[in-house]
């Protein structure tokens, strides 16, 4: 009926009427708290460009793992900052590397804890590109021996999931190959398959070191106007055997979690990136904006676009918030 049997208002009148009729509902079950690590003992390195994030060394990761458990974050995603790197990542695969060290570190000391780990080379090689190279392009086939390397020596230090972002075609297959012969069935796969060349990934290179010396990553990573193609790289990665499919950056493309959701009907990640997160954070130092307002405002959007898992380095702040 029209106005003014019909007033909307009604329902929004009260804190508790407008929590009631609520529709979409954010969790601290949704989210997953990336975390640096590096070598040493006691390290706890400030990232300048994302207030809040530091590099730290296993010993600080697993005290951080604790508090993130606590605060009811379920899960975390471990990005390994070598000592050594070299022209084909080869710390990556290192049994005895910084990642391997923090997963085992974890699982024995915070055992309820989810363990994620980033597969991709770009952290490792010294010249920041993703994969092996040929010339000054990287070589997609050469590059997926390498990502099976390094995920089967994620799985052997007892990661739960696996997590590719280099977007090289064919890696979801050959690591989920690699793991299954291998004794690594139960090990999960949460595939990068819709990442986008952005311009959201500047702080986190300086917090994973992992700027390209040359180039870009555009031959690799999606160009961002392509939607369709989106789709197509997820349906790909769940062929080869993708357990959860990520969309990132979050923000921006909010249009392709809820296409991609609406289409597959998987479990969907979005990764609400190291810029998203830093404008946010920069403008609440500054007063510009209400911070707590509007990282909970950003979230919840991701999640009404259909994202069931956020990676956002906001996690323990906010599921603090959500338990009151």
């Amino acid at each position: 009926m029209p106005f003014p049997i019909n007033r909307p208002r009604r329902l929004r009148r009260t804190e508790t009427i407008r929590r009631m009729v609520r529709e979409t509902r954010l969790s601290a079950d949704d989210l997953i708290l990336p975390m640096f690590v590096c070598a040493g003992r006691g390290v706890k390195k400030a990232v300048a460009s994302m207030p809040g994030v530091a590099q730290m060394s296993v010993d600080n990761v697993v005290a951080e793992a604790r508090e993130t458990w606590a605060a009811g974050v379920p899960a975390v995603i471990l990005f390994g900052i070598p000592e050594r790197k070299d022209a084909m990542g080869s710390e990556a695969w290192n049994d005895d590397g910084e990642v391997q060290r923090a997963i085992r570190e974890i699982k024995e000391r915070v055992p309820g804890l989810t363990v994620i780990t980033d597969v991709c080379m770009c952290e490792y090689t010294d010249h920041g590109h993703c994969g092996a190279l040929s010339g000054n392009d990287v070589d997609n086939d050469a590059t997926l021996e390498l990502l099976t390397r390094s995920a089967l020596s994620h799985a052997r230090a007892g990661a739960d999931i696996v997590a590719p972002s280099d977007m090289m075609d064919g890696r979801v297959g050959a690591i989920r190959t690699a793991l299954d012969s291998s004794g690594f069935s139960h090990v999960a796969i949460m595939a990068y398959s819709a990442k986008f060349a952005s311009a959201f990934y500047g702080p986190f290179r300086e917090a994973a070191e992992s700027a390209p010396k040359f180039g870009d990553r555009r031959s690799y990573q999606m160009d961002p106007p392509n939607g369709d193609e989106a789709m197509r790289e997820v349906a790909l990665d769940l062929e080869e055997g993708a357990d959860i499919v990520m969309v990132k950056p979050a923000l921006p493309y909010l249009d392709l979690i809820l296409r991609v959701k609406q289409e597959f009907n998987a479990p969907v990640a979005a990764y609400n990136v190291s810029g998203e997160y830093s404008m946010i954070r920069a403008a609440g130092i500054n007063g510009w904006i209400d911070e707590e307002r509007a990282t909970m405002e950003v979230l919840t959007s991701i999640k009404r676009a259909g994202a069931d898992l956020i990676l956002t380095y906001f996690a323990k702040d906010v599921a603090r918030k959500l338990r009151g």
